[in-house]
């Protein structure tokens, strides 16, 4: 586990979701219960931080990618998922990006990451981490927010 100091940099994969379009519900993304663990985890060991804030930026060989930050205030037009105490709070951009989404925690011998299974994507790049839209749903508008993002060491990613 690699934890950042300022921001939290977290492998996240996209991953067309089978079935129905965008189901209704009372939140915009759920989360599974190892979802729910790990981004317990990290929230508990991050002073501070209040929830988990999930973005969208224009950026990856396929369109956009989703992007994972420690959050300790909330936005004004934020959309707040809370499930089982925990909170994630969804960036304005990202919002119709995840309607009907799950997000899941999923170990392996090669990597750790969360996966967000969703019904509006279109498709994936090969390696999953970057994703075009359906053509039925607009696009989020465009990210200023380009920051780099340092690890432990003082490296770039």
């Amino acid at each position: 586990m690699r934890i950042f100091p300022s921001s939290l940099f977290a492998s996240a994969r996209v991953v067309k979701a089978v079935g129905s379009r965008i189901r209704a519900g009372r939140q915009a993304l759920s989360l599974t219960p190892a979802a729910i663990t790990r981004v317990r985890e990290l929230i508990e060991r991050r002073p501070g931080a209040k929830a988990l804030r999930v973005g969208v930026q224009q950026r990856g060989c396929n369109g956009f990618t989703y992007t994972l930050d420690y959050a300790e205030e909330k936005n004004r037009f934020d959309e707040e998922v809370n499930q089982d105490g925990i909170n994630i709070w969804i960036d304005a951009k990202a919002q119709l990006t995840l309607l009907g989404s799950e997000m899941d925690f999923v170990e392996s011998k090669l990597a750790s990451e969360f996966v967000f299974h969703n019904p509006n994507i279109k498709g994936t790049c090969g390696c999953g981490e970057s994703f075009n839209m359906d053509d039925n749903l607009p696009p989020p508008p465009p990210s200023k927010d380009w920051r780099r993002i340092e690890d432990s060491s003082g490296g770039t990613l």
